[in-house]
């Protein structure tokens, strides 16, 4: 009998697909790793659950303890789950441009949600430092995935080894957004060592500064963008900016039109960052250089942004059915 002993054992694992339609007529294939098909809906859920083992492992997380985190989402539902099967209480401080249904995803699974302003990050009211100032002053245990090294440690143990084997180390280009970095800088370290000549591109938001400093050691112009969980305007602690070889900007228009062809097109229920990491992802593919296909990361589900425009002006029809039988 093959049965697991709790959800957090089916954390991992995510198939990789090919992408048939949206990268049609590509010199090289673009793979997709379907990290939304997570238990928690995102690849963050790795990184949650090997967080908090490393705080019990040292003696920093006790039983009972409260866990604090500065989150757009995603971490937080990961959190939450390990949280709620391990039996410690979560506090999530969310930005205010993070969708409603994160919130209320959260809400539901028994997190604390706390909503900032958007500020930026030397502001003390941004949403980092104000977990980070809660951890302190209420004894809380802080997760802290914008620097912790677990976050990194898990993408080096889990995804990058998916990846290798799912391939059989055949890879032209790994192609990923940034958030933490935890993502891009564990896979790109290991597939750096095993796969000769692969190269290690980020997706970045416009707007976002990050593309700037990978490509010239610059910040890009600073700028609004409705992206959410990539992008950001300084380099977090946990993105190892070396292992990057290029970066591609994708505007929020793109991404999310690219969002739509994915549900609709292949059948991948991704959210917006994952169309912003495959307009790259096919736009790397038309590099003549490559010698193996393209692999992105479809980092979470479309359930947490049914509430934003974006995905609302969808050409979906609604309506009674005597109106559908008037036509």
């Amino acid at each position: 009998m093959d049965i697991a002993t709790s959800v957090l054992a089916l954390i991992g694992g995510t198939p990789l697909v090919r992408l048939q339609r949206v990268a049609a007529g590509t010199r090289v294939p673009v793979l997709a790793k379907c990290e939304f098909l997570n238990p928690g809906g995102s690849l963050k859920d790795r990184i949650a659950l090997s967080i908090v083992e490393a705080a019990e492992r040292s003696g920093r997380l006790r039983p009972g303890g409260t866990i604090v985190e500065a989150t757009g989402g995603n971490t937080g539902v990961g959190l939450a789950l390990v949280a709620n099967l391990k039996g410690y209480r979560l506090i999530c401080v969310l930005p205010e441009k993070m969708s409603h249904d994160k919130r209320l995803a959260l809400a539901v699974l028994g997190a604390s949600v706390v909503v900032t302003k958007d500020a930026p990050p030397d502001d003390p009211a941004h949403f980092q430092s104000v977990a980070a100032r809660l951890a302190k002053e209420r004894g809380y245990v802080l997760a802290d995935q914008f620097r912790e090294r677990a976050n990194v440690e898990a993408h080096v143990r889990t995804t990058a080894q998916e990846i290798l084997r799912q391939t059989g180390g055949e890879i032209g280009a790994f192609v990923a957004g940034v958030g933490t970095g935890g993502t891009i800088s564990g896979v790109g370290r290991v597939l750096k060592e095993h796969v000769p000549g692969v190269r290690i591109v980020i997706a970045d938001p416009v707007g976002s500064k990050l593309a700037g400093w990978v490509r010239c050691g610059e910040a890009s112009p600073d700028g609004k963008y409705q992206l959410e969980g990539m992008g950001g305007s300084k380099v977090p602690e946990t993105f190892d900016i070396d292992v990057a070889d290029d970066a591609v900007s994708v505007t929020d228009d793109d991404a999310f039109a690219m969002t739509h062809r994915l549900i609709r097109d292949e059948g991948l229920l991704c959210g917006g960052s994952s169309g912003g990491a495959v307009v790259a992802a096919v736009r790397v593919a038309a590099d003549p250089t490559l010698r193996g296909p393209v692999v992105t990361v479809l980092a979470d589900s479309w359930d947490r942004y049914w509430s934003k425009p974006w995905m609302q002006s969808t050409k979906a029809t609604i309506e009674t059915l005597e109106e559908f039988e008037s036509k």
